[in-house]
């Protein structure tokens, strides 16, 4: 790893370490307990340049590469997976799009104030009939003397119940297919929306909710760049956020990994600790095989995009290898902590909760191996 990272990312690595240590160790229990985010976090995390790392200093971000922001999001994911899936919504889903293609009124109203921390983003996408099928969108914005009409719905949107505005997904016009589909921002007090709280078993920290559009009537001024048809950019989103998810499903991973080395080394059976068993130290040893193998592929996708490559093909090995990773490494720390493993005194079991979500969110499993055989040409 060492041809990856320079001294400067070494020494940001470990200021965030300790920064998550003292600021959000405190907070997962009860966050967890609650399922609600710390919300003063995003401004915390704002005023010292964590949030929305990567886009320019004239925008009020951090300017930071890639590596640095995977590097950011394997020390966040392994303190806590909710929160840092809060943190992903709302600085790379929910900003991302406004960075890329959003008129300067719109990066000015949205962006600015979501690298601050001031204004908290959701990126409305996934529909109750719509995952990982988008042409399959419902939503829809009807130009009607001028103005947009939306109406549909979403779910299990990162960070809706506490955000300020919505990045949404909505077909202006069905004929063209995928690219009739659009991207409107739509603030959270618009008339005709609701949230609803959905209550879940993975990532509770993290506010996830269903979202609701009854005729909601928007300007021109809220379709992203001012102009329809804004499927690629959709796609180009997801494919650089499944190479940040991988970076943090290998933070999951390397925080089970550490309690189960903890708990090999500590617990004794047969009058020795139970890592001196070569059932168990097999297995810390495939963990922590695993675990190198996904941040070295994180790391080389991370390069790519610092280098302005293509990385499809990258993004969705290392994301698929990262989560799976993740879950193998959370299952077989549970092993070893016995009946332990499922106790709430004990952070293993979530995790196990923590990890199998992103085999499913951000693109399933299946679809991260149905990109793959097609860019090896099958």
């Amino acid at each position: 790893m060492d041809s990856y990272l320079s001294d400067e990312h070494r020494i940001f690595q470990q200021q965030f370490r300790r920064f998550c240590q003292k600021e959000i160790a405190p907070l997962v229990e009860e966050a967890e307990r609650s399922q609600a985010f710390p919300k003063h976090l995003f401004s915390l995390m704002g005023g010292m340049g964590y949030l929305c790392v990567r886009y320019p200093e004239s925008f009020g971000g951090a300017g930071a590469d890639k590596i640095t922001d995977v590097l950011l999001r394997e020390e966040l994911s392994r303190v806590c997976q909710g929160i840092a899936t809060a943190w992903s919504g709302h600085s790379h889903l929910a900003t991302y799009p406004i960075y890329k293609w959003g008129t300067a009124q719109q990066q000015e109203h949205y962006l600015a104030p979501a690298i601050q921390g001031a204004k908290i983003g959701a990126f409305a996408l996934t529909e109750p009939d719509a995952g990982s099928d988008t042409k399959a969108l419902r939503t829809q914005a009807a130009l009607v003397d001028g103005r947009y009409r939306l109406n549909g719905s979403k779910t299990f949107i990162t960070n809706a119940p506490i955000a300020d505005y919505f990045l949404v997904a909505a077909y202006t016009d069905r004929s063209r297919g995928y690219h009739g589909i659009s991207l409107f921002v739509v603030d959270a007090d618009t008339p005709g929306l609701s949230v609803r709280k959905l209550d879940k078993e993975g990532i509770r920290s993290s506010d996830t909710g269903e979202v609701v559009f009854d005729n909601c009537e928007l300007g021109t001024e809220s379709l992203l760049g001012a102009r329809e048809g804004t499927f690629n950019l959709i796609m180009e989103t997801l494919s650089e956020g499944r190479v940040g998810v991988a970076a943090n499903m290998v933070g999951v991973a390397q925080a089970a990994y550490e309690a189960a080395l903890r708990y090999a080394k500590e617990r004794s059976q047969f009058g020795q600790p139970i890592g001196k068993f070569q059932a168990i130290s097999h297995k810390l040893a495939d963990m922590h095989t695993n675990i190198r193998a996904a941040r070295l592929m994180v790391l080389a996708a991370a390069r790519l995009i610092d280098q302005g490559r293509p990385c499809i093909l990258e993004a969705s090995t290392c994301k698929l290898f990262a989560s799976e990773t993740a879950v193998n490494v959370a299952r077989e720390a549970i092993q070893i902590h016995g009946g332990y493993g499922i106790m709430s005194e004990f952070p293993v079991f979530r995790y196990l909760r923590d990890a199998l979500v992103y085999t499913i969110g951000e693109g399933t499993s299946e679809i991260q191996r149905n990109i793959i055989a097609k860019q090896i040409g099958l």
